[in-house]
């Protein structure tokens, strides 16, 4: 029986990790909640099928389109949308005769609902709110004698929404971080999992392989977990300092967490050049050298401390009885100081260091969230890292994000004019498709734009639509044959559709398009106009809403891949350099300032860099040379960004004595460095001629002379550590120029 509730504990923690902070899981409840609630009132007051379909329309909408924070924003934006869709109701039953008219007034709609965007969240979804909610009069076709019950429907959708926002399902900021720290936690545990599994596993292959790569999807996970906490941080901590602190904790457990992932590969692979966990680059298969025979005896110790490791974050099936967290603690602090380090090579004992910074980071996340604590058991290295957390947070913030220049036209007026031109050529072809069903062209013209920036996204993004809706056009007509004509059944079946819509929607837009065009066929079975051709004019609504919006993309202020990919691929270099040369200012003595929100900042270049590749570098891409390249690119780029992170978390924690930065030979090298990164930012910007050469020197020196500090060993490995990733982002950075064909010329 204990065996089963701890193989059940460990279930649900990993579900609660694979949905962090249950976000996807609370937004879909949500939805689906409001919905009932909403034709359960409507039913009680004998409200006919169109009343029920808008009220629960209109609940979906109200629900999934307030994203602000703050529930007091919320609110405000909920009062507001009741008037806004009121109006929009009146305004789309009265023009329905109107058939021109009404097309002409969806489109002007649909530009002005994208063009406030500029104007905040708020704006944003009171937009989203006039578009959907104009669109579901079309789709309902309601009339003018129907705007009482309508009117009813809208308030019963709004009141349902707010009930069980603000009081059944209520999150309060407070709790809601509270939810995303554990599953951070959780995530930390996955890893130490799948390092355990892949030390286990040794080198050999195929079996190594899967672990690594499980291994790499865990640390893109937690990656993931922390960006989400960070967005959370502002409104859901008492102040700012608290939200500084856990940020930083954070980013420093989830650094130690891949570095320590890196190092293990790199010891259990001798030979191969590992540097990073990214994807994109050519995995690291093991070279054929063998492990030597003293890491080899090291290895079940390292396997012990990281299931030992895994004591301090919570429990679970690698949980070994008896042992004190606080013990395991102080005994793996002790490894950042070269305590009882094992016989074995400097790879290894680089591994067991990195365990030590892993703990430190973990207790440094500890005392930042949950406060500080007695210190009354407290080891010297104990109470060492307290001293250096305070020693940290007593330094100055400052933001030194790079200003990026304003675009000629703004994304927000770029997207109105396209949407609304894309729409019209929608409304055209729809009506010539379908009379009746002209509207699913123009709405799927819309979501096509929603979060994306350039033609390939979209062309991406309406792909994927189309895969949905087919699937989800044999679902619903296998689903309404199974049924027949149970109203109850197909309202069951439509609020399954829509908790998969929005528990998929962040993970798969497949998925998403799949459950909408079931819902869509549960909706159509309840107003008794289900038939296969309905659902054959869905799937070419839908096509034919893409080329439209595919046409307004290439034709109207076009944004390309291209032009896309450099902007953000220059964002982040800048953002690279900026970190690079604020930590190398703090290691020479300076005042470099907090390198927290650069590194942060570094992070989301990435992630927009990541999604905008993505027509570059998806399976049915056929420029085949481009893909390699864009792969190329992007994992050099996330290599030199890691080691750049690294450096930085290793300079906070350089004590301000050991100038390793004011080394003159260190100092030519940075500077170097430095020039190489302007040259290939000025070629990605404006592909300049002239002298677009990079420089390679003699190289980063192998060693520096400790000063001020002594020799401890602590000083020491600061020292090896900052050297080897200040070569491994130049290493990273002269390849990334060949990759981009520009010259590297040999300055030793």
């Amino acid at each position: 029986m204990q065996q089963a509730r701890t193989r059940w504990a460990d279930i649900y923690d990993r579900f609660l990790a694979s949905d962090p902070g249950m976000t996807r899981m609370r937004s879909a409840l949500s939805t689906v909640c409001a919905v009932g609630l909403t034709l359960g009132i409507l039913a009680a007051l004998d409200a006919p099928v169109p009343i029920l379909v808008t009220g629960a329309l209109t609940a979906m909408v109200s629900t999934a389109a307030v994203t602000e924070p703050r529930p007091h924003d919320q609110a405000l934006t909920l009062a507001l949308g009741v008037p806004v869709t009121l109006a929009v109701m009146a305004t789309g039953s009265a023009l329905a005769p109107y058939r021109v008219a009404a097309d002409v007034v969806f489109v002007l709609l649909i530009f002005a609902a994208i063009y406030i965007r500029r104007l905040g969240p708020r704006a944003t979804t009171l937009g989203v709110f006039a578009f959907q909610l104009f669109f579901v009069t079309q789709f309902v076709e309601t009339r003018v004698e129907q705007l009482p019950q309508l009117g009813l429907a809208v308030l019963v959708a709004f009141a349902s929404t707010a009930l069980v926002r603000f009081a059944v399902l209520r999150s309060p900021p407070r709790r809601t971080l509270a939810r995303l720290q554990r599953a951070f936690g959780l995530r930390l545990v996955v890893v130490l999992d799948a390092l355990v599994e892949v030390a286990e596993c040794g080198p050999q292959a195929p079996r190594a392989e899967r672990a690594a790569d499980a291994l790499r999807r865990s640390t893109a996970r937690l990656h993931t977990a922390a960006l989400m906490i960070q967005n959370q941080l502002a409104v859901g901590t008492p102040d700012a300092r608290t939200a500084t602190a856990i940020q930083r904790r954070v980013a420093e457990a989830e650094t130690a967490a891949e570095r320590l992932a890196i190092l293990v590969l790199r010891v259990l692979r001798p030979g191969a050049a590992i540097d990073t966990l990214t994807p994109h680059l050519t995995k690291a298969r093991p070279s054929g050298s063998a492990i030597e025979a003293r890491d080899r005896a090291a290895l079940p110790v390292l396997i012990a401390e990281l299931r030992a490791l895994r004591v301090t974050i919570g429990p679970g099936p690698l949980h070994p009885p008896g042992v004190d967290p606080a013990e395991v603690r102080h005994q793996l602090l002790g490894y950042r100081s070269d305590e009882q380090l094992p016989d074995a090579s400097p790879a290894m004992q680089d591994v067991f260091r990195t365990t030590g910074d892993f703990a430190h980071a973990l207790f440094s996340l500890h005392l930042a969230v949950d406060g500080e604590t007695p210190a009354v058991q407290d080891n010297p290295q104990a109470a060492r890292s307290r001293q250096e957390l305070k020693a940290e947070e007593s330094g100055p913030a400052k933001d030194s994000i790079p200003k990026q220049q304003s675009p000629r036209i703004r994304p927000t007026t770029r997207t109105a004019l396209q949407v609304a031109i894309g729409s019209t050529l929608a409304v055209v072809g729809g009506e010539l498709v379908s009379p009746q069903r002209w509207y699913w062209a123009v709405f799927t013209c819309w979501v096509v734009f929603i979060s994306t920036a350039s033609t390939g996204e979209i062309l991406v993004r309406g792909y994927r639509r189309l895969i949905g809706t087919v699937a989800g056009v044999v679902a619903g007509l296998a689903l309404a044959a199974l049924m027949g004509n149970t109203p109850w059944l197909a309202f069951t079946l439509a609020g399954l559709s829509v908790f998969g819509m929005y528990y998929t929607i962040t993970v798969s837009y497949t998925l998403m398009s799949f459950f909408v065009t079931t819902m869509i066929g549960m909706l159509y079975t309840l107003l008794h106009t289900l038939t296969p051709g309905v659902l054959v004019v869905r799937i070419e609504e839908t096509a034919l809403g893409i080329a439209c919006g595919l046409t307004a993309a290439l034709l109207v202020l076009p944004v390309h891949t291209r032009e896309r990919t450099d902007q953000l691929l220059r964002d982040a270099l800048e953002r690279l350099r900026a970190v690079l040369s604020q930590s190398l200012a703090q290691l020479g003595g300076e005042s470099g300032g907090d390198l927290l929100d650069p590194a942060r900042a570094l992070d989301s270049a990435l992630d927009s860099l990541r999604l905008s590749v993505q027509p570059l570098i998806t399976p049915i891409s056929p420029l085949r040379s481009r893909r390699r390249t864009a792969l190329c690119v992007l994992g050099l780029l996330e290599t030199a960004a890691f080691h750049t992170r690294s450096l930085a978390a290793t300079a906070e924690r350089v004590p301000s004595g050991l100038h390793i930065g004011a080394d003159p030979r260190l100092v030519n090298e940075a500077s170097r460095i430095d020039r190489n990164l302007a040259t290939l930012i000025s070629q990605v910007a404006v592909q300049v001629e002239g002298d677009t050469t990079l420089v390679r020197g003699p190289g980063i020196p192998t060693q520096l002379g400790v000063s001020e500090g002594g020799a401890r060993p602590e000083d020491v490995n600061a020292t090896r550590r900052v050297l080897r990733h200040l070569q491994r982002v130049d290493e990273s950075i002269q390849s990334l120029a060949r990759t981009l064909h520009l010259p590297v010329h040999d300055d030793s």
